[in-house]
């Protein structure tokens, strides 16, 4: 690491200002205890010291001198009782801002990653981002929570412990001093080597948690596949390399804790040499070197907590410097700065004007080329084509997931770039081809649509979806959890499920991305039945593959390379020869 890179990675933590900055009176009365405390443990060996020299523990001591003993006991102890009030409140409080910080952070994380565009997922994979939230969040908790409180601490303790070692014999310090000062090169090297360490074994076990997410996300197809050896192997590989980083890490943060405590212990006892000379040759009491030796085991304390802390500090820089890029990402769709209302949320009229786009991930491939079309409210417009043509574009530049490169997309005759992403999102239901179903139960499911929908709503929504009824088969109903990704229902029931929250939202344009293309009939029936329902009194987009759903549109359109190659009524279309002919005779549309 260059010399230059641990005051950056310090800077790291600086960042974190605005998360401790709701909690500064909470801070200040923490910062307020440890200095209670600190002075507390400082009095302990000056009080030894004036217990010693009066000379109590010598035969014949007087009462006068026993009754001083005695006072001063009971003066220790107190200190005692104030240091131990003072930890535990100081404890208390910085391991509750500790969690606090960390869940606030965890929060405006997340949520600044759900407001990301498909853009950002493209290049960061779910299980790095998971890992950030969990193992990064973690170690700034550490340092928050206790780390640095505890860093604190050890420096008021260290500076305290080397003043008074001046006071009590200036000669001494000098020594003490002077052997401190020849561990703080190999300290420099050796902290260096484990800051390095330390972020490569952050990023080893994020590249693990990343794959260990992607696998088990598609667990099934990796059974199909009988890959279950080879995933296992490979993540069993990033494992083992995430393991000899934090070995090697360890080792050298293991070198250099042995360096410290050797160290310190060393200059301990050769300065306990020579104060135990001072004593014998008279110049020095043997209350002195007992305060003198118990301030140096304080400072030596010290010191080795702060060795410790500082690998925390900068484990918990590096995790903040990932935490922050999740937290400064921006987002590359740039909210309008005085957002415009939708007019007439009701309806929904759609126009897309001489537009071009092309995906910021493969720039060299234009997705959409001079692309026109018109869809009136309350049409149904059915987009058909080959793979690529740009049919899913479309639904992705209506809901603003990208910016257009050029002309526009007017949503009731506002550019969608004017209006606030929420408002037009809400104008908006859709129906995948690929259903997501969440962990919860059919109820929550659906009420997903609109959650401030009351369970009737819901029913109805289900009823009309033809969803009812195998809901009401199920063990518990409404109430059934589903399962992860919904694996405890079938494609079709996913589908109808998708439908019943569409239908829930009642919002006036409806996408439906090829919701019947992997169904066999007797499901394609009864999601055709929910379809129905749900395009009712909507404007309705549809990407679709199957001649049934086709033919029921007020117009297709057929697109080829980005562009619209022919558009019209099924039955015309069919007559033309043209692409959507083609498609019929080859069996890509049905029929």
């Amino acid at each position: 690491m260059p010399a230059g890179d641990a005051p950056r990675r310090i800077s790291a933590l600086k960042t974190l200002g605005p998360f401790l900055r709701p909690y500064r009176l909470r801070i200040a009365l923490a910062f307020v205890l440890l200095c209670i405390g600190s002075a507390s443990i400082l009095m302990v060996p000056a009080g030894f010291r004036n217990l010693i020299d009066e000379g109590f523990l010598r035969a014949g001591a007087g009462p006068e001198t026993m009754e001083r003993a005695h006072w001063r006991f009971v003066a220790l102890f107190g200190i005692g009782l104030v240091w131990s009030s003072a930890v535990a409140g100081r404890y208390y409080l910085v391991n509750w801002l500790g969690e606090r910080v960390t869940a606030d952070l965890r929060n405006a994380i997340y949520a600044r990653v759900l407001r990301q565009s498909p853009a950002f997922f493209e290049t960061l994979q779910t299980g790095e981002i998971l890992s950030r939230l969990s193992a990064d969040a973690t170690l700034v908790q550490t340092v928050v929570g206790s780390s640095a409180s505890m860093g604190l601490r050890s420096l008021f303790q260290a500076l305290g412990g080397l003043a008074m070692l001046a006071v009590t014999d200036l000669r001494l310090f000098g020594i003490t001093a002077g052997l401190l000062a020849t561990l703080i090169l190999p300290l420099i090297v050796l902290g260096r080597r484990v800051r390095r360490l330390s972020r490569d074994s952050q990023d080893r076990i994020a590249d693990a948690s990343a794959v260990a997410g992607e696998i088990l996300n598609a667990a099934s197809t990796v059974q199909s596949y009988t890959h279950e050896d080879i995933e296992a192997r490979r993540y069993a590989g990033l494992v083992e390399t995430a393991f000899r980083t934090a070995m090697t890490r360890s080792r050298w943060r293991a070198l250099l804790t042995q360096l410290v405590i050797m160290a310190v212990f060393g200059a301990i006892l050769f300065v306990l040499w020579l104060g135990a000379r001072a004593v014998a040759e008279g110049s020095m009491t043997g209350g002195q070197l007992t305060s003198f030796v118990l301030y140096a085991v304080i400072v030596a304390g010290a010191a080795g907590t702060l060795s410790e802390v500082w690998g925390d500090v900068m484990r918990a820089a590096g995790a903040a410097e990932r935490l922050m890029e999740l937290m400064h990402a921006v987002p590359s769709l740039s909210p309008s700065p005085a957002p415009v209302r939708l007019p007439q949320v009701h309806r929904a009229g759609i126009r897309f004007e001489r537009v071009s786009f092309r995906y910021p991930s493969r720039p060299q491939i234009a997705a959409l080329s001079g692309f026109d079309l018109a869809v009136d409210e309350g049409a149904t417009v059915a987009l058909i084509g080959p793979s690529g043509a740009g049919k899913t574009t479309v639904f992705l530049l209506l809901q603003r997931f990208f910016d257009v490169s050029e002309g526009a997309v007017r949503f009731n005759g506002t550019d969608v770039r004017a209006l606030a992403l929420d408002e037009l999102r809400g104008a908006i239901a859709v129906v995948p081809q690929e259903p997501v179903i969440f962990s919860a139960d059919a109820m929550e499911n659906i009420r997903y649509g609109r959650p401030d929908a009351d369970d009737q709503a819901v029913i109805a929504a289900a009823r009309d979806a033809q969803a009812d009824e195998f809901i009401q088969r199920l063990p518990d109903g409404y109430r059934t959890f589903l399962g992860e990704r919904g694996i405890r229902l079938s494609g079709g029931q996913r589908q109808r499920i998708a439908i019943a929250r569409a239908i829930l939202k009642n919002a006036p344009l409806l996408l439906l991305d090829e919701a019947t293309s992997s169904l066999d009939a007797e499901s394609e029936r009864l999601v055709q039945q929910g379809l129905a329902t749900a395009m009712a009194g909507r404007t309705t987009l549809i990407i679709a593959h199957r001649l049934a759903t086709v033919q029921r549109a007020d117009c297709i359109v057929a697109m080829e390379h980005g562009r619209i190659v022919e558009q019209g009524r099924p039955d015309a279309l069919k007559q033309s020869g043209g692409l959507y002919a083609r498609l019929s005779e080859l069996q890509l549309i049905g029929g």
